[in-house]
């Protein structure tokens, strides 16, 4: 007789990690399917950071923000080998959209809604300490903010948590490619390859977080389930050669857009991009507009690059986002105005309206703890009540 769980996540990204350590803690019997790797996916192609998102300020996310700062702060303490706080600096020159008052403004506020405290600290750097921030371009430089925000290894961060999941009891396959299922009472009929073979399980509660993969999980399922209509977006990074040695910086590339340009593994790293993609998810790679876009924005703020650098590496990953069509805010060109707020979308059974299903869109790597609580509280009528091992604020990731 196929094993039966009170849990099956599909997808072994940050959030398929995330609610398998949720689930475990909380007694549940828990097992994670991942067709590739852990973290082989949008989970190793982030921007690396555990942050607040000070940019989503100016969309009136306000409450993104708060949460993503006490998740910050959560997992600064949960995490000290692979979250750590950094120096960020955001220069402003004559010609910066953001003028010196905005973000003087805006961080004042970042602070307030991170609670204060040495870790929400920023100020202005005076003129005489610029020569010291990694032969930043000083023309017609005006002034230069500091601020602190964290940095982690995203992929060792992802693993980090599945081994936390693991050590409370839940299964890992891999590889393992799901196939079908059945949504039924009491228990869904699931199917995957497993190693080459057909392989079966049971479970109360199917969880789709598949991240870019969503869809087509999705196609796989009868009856067949309603799907929300979402845009994939492409992100890239590029890894050069040479150090940073005093931070991680802000600038502002010539479309308004945010990038980041911070020390990686003693070289640097600067991303991200964001462009509709359409097609096969495992087939997404850097465009050469995007490596110009990021080329031409790291040599405007960095002139040692000016001179042409080999790249070591130019990376791609997907994030996915509600379309505009559903109400959501933003269009092609102003992605970066968007939510970033995760969205957990339910399909339940008609005769007992109790969740079968559960699809994870979208979500940011900072607040993975965070979506996989609410997950579980989405689930409290469809699982059973067990006693709960761990309380995951608590759990520390090593």
């Amino acid at each position: 007789m196929a094993e039966t769980f009170d849990v099956v996540v599909i997808g072994g990204g940050i959030h398929g990690a995330g609610i398998a350590q949720a689930a475990a803690a909380r007694g549940l019997s828990v097992m994670v399917l991942e067709q590739t790797a852990i973290a082989s996916g949008t989970s190793s192609r982030s921007s690396k950071l555990i942050h607040g998102g000070l940019r989503y300020l100016e969309s009136r996310q306000f409450s993104l923000v708060r949460e993503c700062l006490q998740e910050r702060s959560l997992l600064l303490k949960l995490a000290p080998g692979l979250v750590e706080l950094r120096p960020f600096y955001i220069p402003v020159y004559r010609d910066t959209a953001r003028r010196p008052w905005m973000l003087y403004v805006g961080l004042s506020f970042y602070r307030l809604l991170g609670g204060g405290g040495p870790a929400m600290r920023f100020r202005r750097i005076p003129q005489s300490q610029w020569k010291n921030l990694d032969g930043l371009e000083m023309t017609d430089l005006e002034a230069v903010f500091q601020y602190y925000d964290a940095q982690t290894d995203d992929a060792a961060l992802t693993n980090a948590v599945m081994r936390s999941a693991q050590r409370l009891g839940a299964q890992l396959k891999i590889p393992a490619t799901f196939t079908g299922a059945l949504l039924d009472e009491p228990t869904n009929a699931i199917e995957y390859r497993h190693n080459g073979k057909t392989e079966t399980c049971g479970a109360a509660v199917l969880i789709n977080a598949a991240g870019p993969w969503a869809q087509e999980v999705l196609s796989r399922i009868t009856p067949a389930p309603p799907q929300l209509e979402i845009e994939l977006v492409q992100g890239t990074h590029l890894l050069l050669p040479g150090k940073l040695t005093q931070g991680i910086y802000y600038v502002e590339a010539e479309d308004r857009r945010v990038v980041f340009v911070m020390p990686w593994k003693g070289n640097t790293l600067v991303g991200t991009t964001e462009l509709i993609f359409q097609g096969n998810p495992g087939d997404v790679a850097p465009l050469p507009s995007e490596i110009a876009y990021l080329m031409e924005t790291l040599c405007r703020y960095f002139p040692r690059y000016r001179t042409g650098v080999p790249i070591r590496d130019a990376i791609a990953g997907l994030r996915v986002l509600p379309s505009g069509r559903n109400g959501t805010e933003g269009e092609a060109g102003t992605l970066h105005a968007r939510s970033r707020e995760t969205v957990l979308y339910l399909h339940r059974r008609e005769q007992s309206g109790t969740t079968r299903l559960l699809t994870v869109y979208g979500g940011k790597l900072t607040t993975y703890r965070l979506t996989a609580e609410r997950v579980m509280a989405h689930l409290a009528d469809a699982l059973p009540a067990r006693v709960p091992l761990a309380d995951t604020r608590d759990l520390e990731l090593t």
